[in-house]
Formats: C-alpha cells, structure tokens, sequence
C-alpha cells in the first residue's frame, strides 16, 4: 500500500505518514494560491483526452481520471463540512470517510467527468471564499479527526493543497499511460 493509500480505518502511524507525505508535496508553496489554481489546472490536465481515455485506469484496481476528478469533487464536499465546523463550533469532532468505499458505492466509474469537475470548481470556490476570510485567528480553530486528532483550520488548508497537488500529479501519471494507448 502506498503512502498516498488513505484508508478511513488506517493505523495512526500509517494516518500520520500519510499527512507527512501529503504535506511535504506542497512544501512552502502557500496553500491558498494552490487551492485556488487547482481547477483551472485540472482543466488543463484533462484538456484533449477522449471519454475512453477519461475512463481507463493506468492498470486494473487503479483509479480513472474520471474517478479522480469525482473523488475531488466530493472531497470538496467533505472538506466544505470540515471548514463550516471549525468555523462555527468549538473543537468539532471530523469524521473521516472511506474513499474507496465512496468511489464503489456512489459509482465514480460512472461519473460525468465534466460535471465532476464543474461540481469541484464550483465547491472549491465556495470553501476558498471561507478560508480567505478567515482572520488568523480563526485560522488557528480546529477540530478534531477521529483517526489524527487535533487539526487546525491552518493545517487542514495546507493538507487539502497538498491532496490537490497528489491527485494532479496522479492525473499526469495516468494521462501519460492512457495518452499512449489512445
């Protein structure tokens, strides 16, 4: 299983190392100037692939960039829910999901990818309104994550860049092997 491998029932040390990774992806870029560039970028890394290449994996078990694109959109949603109750309550108890579970159960092998990415867009800029509005000290709010504890709204910004920046790079990686076969 890979570092990037973010299972919702994950061991604490396993739940760290995926926080570490993910984090050490954005480095000291400013987290919101990735939030905000990442839809015009995801536009850009699907521009020119057919529905067929939208659709295939980079091999079986992997994800499509169809899937991708929806995974996204709905952690946009759950990201949103975290944002709102950090800003609204104190030390609100955040639940983790299985995105595995989500992708089979909600049927991301089916999803519309433009509408996928419309949805995100759409959400994003929504839950960036909030983040940039933020004062720092509501920055410094958190919540707490059922699998790894203690989050401040500050470091959940900067995680959520560093997934954005994991799943374009996933999209690159997939585009290449789909982009030959097509």
């Amino acid at each position: 299983m890979s570092v990037y491998t973010n299972p919702a029932s994950g061991a604490a040390e396993h739940a760290a190392a995926y926080v570490t990774a993910v984090l050490d992806l954005l480095g000291h870029r400013d987290p919101l100037a990735v939030l905000g560039e990442t839809p015009v970028l995801l536009s850009r890394a699907i521009d020119g692939l057919s529905a067929a290449q939208l659709r295939q994996a980079e091999r079986p078990g992997k994800w499509s960039i169809t899937q991708i694109l929806q995974h996204l959109a709905d952690s946009e949603i759950a990201s949103g829910w975290r944002i709102r109750q950090i800003l609204a309550h104190d030390r609100p108890t955040l639940t983790g999901y299985d995105q595995d579970l989500w992708a089979e159960r909600l049927r991301y092998d089916q999803a519309d990818p433009n509408l996928a990415l419309e949805q995100f867009g759409v959400l994003r800029r929504a839950n960036l309104r909030l983040l940039v509005r933020a004062s720092p000290d509501e920055l410094k709010r958190v919540g707490v994550h059922v699998e790894r504890g203690e989050e401040s709204l500050e470091h959940l910004c900067r995680l959520y860049a560093g997934h954005d920046l994991l799943h374009l790079r996933q999209i690159e990686r997939v585009r290449r092997v789909v982009g030959q076969s097509g």
